[in-house]
C-alpha cells in the first residue's frame, strides 16, 4: 500500500513504525535474558566466530567459555592468527577480592580454582601473538564481553555466582550509548591491569 500511496511506511503508521525500529538509547540493546545461563550458547559461538577484529573476555574466572565453547582455545588461535586482537581481563585468584567474593558465593567449585582452570587454559596458547592476559580487580561485578560491535554485559547480583547474572546483549549503534560506555570501562580496566604473564609490558 505505501508503494502504490507514493509514501513511506512511518509516514502512514508512524506508530507502529516506532514500535518496530527502535530509535532511542535502548536501540542498541538487541535482546535481555534474566540469567546468563539463559543466554543460548550458540550466541555466544556466533558473536566469537563473526567477531574479525577485537575479541575481549572481562569475566572474573571466564571459566564457564572453556566448558561451553568446543575447542574454544583453537578457536582463539585460529583468531588470533587471523590478526584478531584477543584480550581477557581476569580477577588474581590470590587476592583478597577474590578471596571476598568466594565467601559470598559459598559454591563447592571455589572462585580462585575457576580462574585458575582459565589461566591453565591460556597458558596452553598464550604463545600465540595478538593473545592477551592480565589481572583486574575493577569488574569484580561486572562482566563484559566484546565481539567486534556486540557486547555481552552481566551485572553480578549480590550472594550469585556469574550464571546467575542478568544479561544484556548490545549492539553499537550510536557514539557514547551503552556499548561504547561499557567499552571505555574495559579500557580503563585493561589499562591499569596487572600482566598475567612476566615479561609482558603493562599499558
Amino acid at each position: 500500500m505505501s508503494e502504490a500511496l507514493g509514501e513511506d511506511e512511518a509516514v502512514l503508521w508512524p506508530a507502529a513504525a516506532k514500535k518496530a525500529i527502535k530509535v532511542g538509547p535502548d536501540r542498541e540493546v538487541v535482546s535481555v535474558y534474566p540469567y546468563r545461563s539463559g543466554c543460548p550458547a550458540s550466541l555466544w559461538q556466533s558473536l566469537i566466530t563473526k567477531a574479525e577484529r577485537e575479541l575481549t573476555f572481562a569475566g572474573y574466572t571466564n571459566y564457564f567459555l572453556w566448558l561451553e565453547q568446543a575447542r574454544f582455545g583453537a578457536t582463539l588461535q585460529r583468531k588470533a592468527t587471523r590478526g584478531c586482537r584477543i584480550r581477557f581481563l581476569i580477577g588474581d585468584p590470590e587476592s583478597d577480592l577474590t578471596q571476598a567474593r568466594e565467601q559470598e558465593e559459598g559454591v563447592a567449585l571455589a572462585l580462585s580454582t575457576r580462574i585458575r582452570v582459565t589461566l591453565a587454559e591460556l597458558e596452553k596458547i598464550r604463545t600465540r601473538p595478538g593473545i592477551e592476559a592480565r589481572y583486574s580487580s575493577g569488574h569484580a561485578y561486572l562482566s563484559v564481553f566484546r565481539f567486534d560491535d556486540d557486547m555481552i554485559v552481566t551485572p553480578l547480583l549480590t550472594h550469585s555466582v556469574g550464571h546467575d547474572a542478568p544479561t544484556l546483549h548490545l549492539r553499537r549503534q550510536q557514539d557514547d550509548g551503552m556499548f561504547d560506555r561499557f567499552a571505555s570501562h574495559v579500557e580503563e580496566l585493561w589499562s591499569r591491569g596487572a600482566p598475567v604473564w612476566r615479561g609482558e609490558s603493562h599499558g
